[in-house]
């Protein structure tokens, strides 16, 4: 593992070779080019506004960047913000499978944050609504530590969504879609301007779903209403309002089998990837939520602007499931036995972010310089009631309905967390001749408090100061003449990690670091755009998952890989290709006593006697060093292309994409006693799926048909070593129509 001070050094270093390449350069200035924010045909997005909270060129920015524009994501047929990820270099998407709880994904080896308009979207888990593609512009990913300018950032990076926003242009879409799985969809967006100079905008975009899934007995039903305003007050000031109204009805698609009939061979065969282990009629998983943003745009000058972002956010949930735990075949290996998990969940929030950005000429320097301050005030809550089930469930042959009822409602209300976080950053960009060096520092404070409410009574039960952070960026590329771009960066990360764990007690922040080096090319004279990079990642405090009840904060990864990515566009041919290599390595510290027997408990499945299980433990405390993540693939490797084929029929166009996901692991170590193995670490294999589209566009009408694992495919995107493993996408078929007006 490097330590902390061996970086700086290392930093400095891989500055001043970027810079040597100044003396191969000519001296004179190269001519501006014209900066193209998008592509003609909308696909390829030139700037980001995560990467430096301003619209500044990708290949300006020393840091890793992926951008998806709302085109792209339609020509991909994605149903969820999962699905529209899963052709980013780095992106593995849905490590966990099909899961109508959440959008999932793993970003460098570590889960991203989620934001929506530069503001974070969730906190906490299961409390939210999943975000609908169909109502964002675009989506940004930003890899690697980025809480310089957002605070809460993981070491994997953020994912940050851009809605759709009102504009100038009256138009419209009507989008129906139906589907496999009973799938029926009915989209809308409109747009108008009004006003004496139309200074008046506004958009509304809604969608209703009614769908089964792959899981029997499991809804995906949404219904989204999302109306915007905006108003340019005069010619240096406009304001804009975002309103989200959201409702989803839905169960858990995520049955957590066990490792014997996925992964590994079982006396009755492979468990069906439809098979529903929870009780129909009682588990389902129902959230809603009502979010506000505003956001206000003014220029003090043609150098001074001031940008204002505020969200109120207020979301709940409802999930009520039945799982096998520990997940495995009992006796006569065919059925399992069940435990019921039920939780209400509640997130409240009031987020805001101030910037002023200023630009400063000196001679031949051009500073761009970003300065803000952000603040959260996140309340969740979370009562949880679980219990034993009366009786197994054989998943060959289900047979369901419980002799005992089932509680439908939890009777005892858990406090609520109260996380107040203040930060204060600023943003130095310096530009001389072909230089661009970016610098950053920000500070954060954090303060939990715990409230119980009994009757209209609230009591203050704890409150705790979490660590301040001091977190920076220090980045420097050169662009040469002929279009290539290197750089290099060190950053860092802070994530406070909200609720609780299971078992009890309250979480430690994360804290990241990571030096990246790379390069970005933008030939001139075409519209592609190819980046590739190497980094190293140390993610600390990583939370390990010993079983749903008990989650272990005592690990510290390190992440090490290389990312390249092409988006090539031409007149009537596009590829979107990335690959990327992830290698791991989890440290624990030694674990307590109790620690390592529900470890052990959990691990050593042939032990059932407790002096086996100690005896497993022992092996286990010794360390688990070299252990690679779990769910992280060593390779990934995508490409999508899609061909507009006008010289046979204008209008007419095909698309075809192969995604590759190498080996994963469950995150263990394969523990021996003697001749004795207790528990042998599993590898999952790797897969390959194919996507495909065909659509005709005929004047103001344009009919597509999308296909996900075109084969059918049934694979295992993931297993853990706690014993579950989970399945991945099957065969997915969309019909759409659409009429724009």
């Amino acid at each position: 593992m490097r330590s902390f001070k061996t970086k700086y050094p290392m930093l400095l270093s891989a500055l001043a070779i970027a810079f040597s390449g100044v003396s191969l350069a000519d001296d004179s200035k190269k001519n501006e080019l014209e900066v193209i924010e998008v592509s003609p045909k909308g696909l390829i997005s030139y700037v980001s506004a995560s990467a430096s909270k301003s619209d500044v060129p990708i290949t300006k920015t020393p840091v890793s960047v992926s951008v998806l524009t709302s085109k792209r994501i339609a020509d991909l047929g994605a149903e969820t913000l999962q699905d529209a990820i899963g052709y980013v270099a780095g992106v593995y998407n849905g490590p966990y499978g099909v899961d109508t709880r959440g959008d999932w994904s793993k970003v460098r080896g570590v889960d991203p944050l989620i934001y929506v308009d530069g503001l974070q979207m969730q906190f906490g888990h299961y409390n939210n609504t999943r975000t609908n593609p169909y109502t964002l512009e675009r989506v940004e990913i930003l890899k690697g530590p980025s809480s310089v300018l957002y605070g809460q950032g993981s070491t994997g990076g953020i994912i940050n969504s851009v809605s759709k926003r009102p504009h100038s242009e009256t138009q419209g879409e009507i989008w129906a879609q139906v589907g496999n799985y009973d799938r029926a969809q009915l989209a809308g967006d409109y747009n108008t301007a009004f006003g004496q100079n139309d200074e008046y905008q506004a958009r509304f975009v809604g969608v209703y779903r009614n769908s089964d899934t792959q899981t029997d007995f499991v809804e995906d039903n949404t219904l989204v209403f999302a109306p915007s305003f905006a108003w340019d007050i005069n010619q240096d000031t406009r304001l804009t309002i975002l309103t989200n109204i959201q409702e989803n009805e839905s169960g858990s698609s995520t049955q957590f089998f066990p490792h014997e009939g996925t992964i590994l061979p079982a006396q009755y065969g492979q468990i069906p990837s439809e098979r529903f282990v929870s009780e129909p009629g009682w588990d389902s998983y129902d959230t809603e939520q009502f979010a506000i943003t505003t956001i206000v745009e003014h220029s003090i000058s043609e150098d001074t602007q001031v940008n204002w972002s505020t969200r109120y956010s207020d979301s709940s949930s409802e999930y009520r499931t039945i799982f096998s735990w520990p997940p495995k075949f009992e006796a006569d290996k065919r059925s399992i036995n069940r435990i019921f998990s039920m939780s209400d969940g509640e997130s409240k929030s009031l987020l805001s972010d101030i910037q002023l950005h200023q630009y400063i000429e000196f001679n031949d320097i051009e500073v761009n310089i970003v300065a803000g301050i952000d603040f959260q005030d996140a309340e969740t809550r979370t009562s949880r009631l679980r219990g034993a089930v009366s009786s197994a469930l054989d998943l060959y042959d289900p047979v369901y309905g419980l002799n005992d009822p089932l509680p439908t409602e939890i009777k005892d209300i858990a406090p609520e967390q109260l996380n107040t976080q203040l930060g204060g950053y600023i943003q130095a960009t310096f530009e001389y001749n072909n230089f661009v060096l970016n610098t950053a520092l920000r500070h954060d404070d954090l303060e939990q408090k715990t409230w119980e409410k009994v009757g209209d009574v609230a009591s203050l039960l704890q409150v705790k100061k979490s660590q301040s952070a001091l977190t920076g960026r220090i980045g420097g590329l050169y662009q040469f003449e002929n279009g290539i771009s290197p750089y290099v960066s060190y950053s860092e990360s802070f994530q406070p990690l909200y609720g609780s764990k299971p078992q009890g007690g309250s979480f430690k922040p994360k804290e990241g670091e990571q030096i990246e080096y790379g390069v970005k090319y933008q030939p001139a004279g075409t519209e592609h755009l190819i980046t590739a990079s190497v980094f190293h990642i140390t993610d600390k405090n990583h939370v390990r998952e010993i079983s749903p009840l008990e989650h272990v904060q005592d690990s510290e990864v390190s992440v090490d890989g290389f990312e390249l990515e092409a988006q090539l566009e031409w007149e009537s041919l596009d590829i979107y290709a990335s690959y990327a290599y992830t290698e791991s390595e989890q440290d624990t510290t030694p674990l307590s006593a109790q620690e390592i027997f529900t470890q052990a408990a959990t691990l050593a499945q042939q032990a059932p006697t407790q002096q086996q299980q100690i005896m497993a433990g022992a092996v286990l405390k010794a360390g688990t060093d070299d252990v690679p993540l779990s769910a992280t693939p060593e390779h990934l490797a995508s490409i999508w292309a899609t061909y507009r084929a006008d010289n046979l029929l204008e209008g007419l166009k095909f698309g075809a994409g192969i995604r590759y996901v190498g080996k994963t692991f469950d995150g263990s170590r394969s523990v021996s006693v003697g001749s004795v193995e207790y528990h042998k670490a599993l590898t999952t294999d790797s897969f390959t799926l194919y996507d495909m589209m065909v659509g005709y566009q005929l004047n103001d009408y344009e009919l597509s048909l999308n296909i996900d694992n075109l084969t059918d495919k049934t694979v295992i995107t993931s297993c853990l070593y706690r014993g579950d493993c989970f399945y991945g996408q099957r065969r997915t078929v969309t019909a759409n129509l659409k009429y724009r007006f």
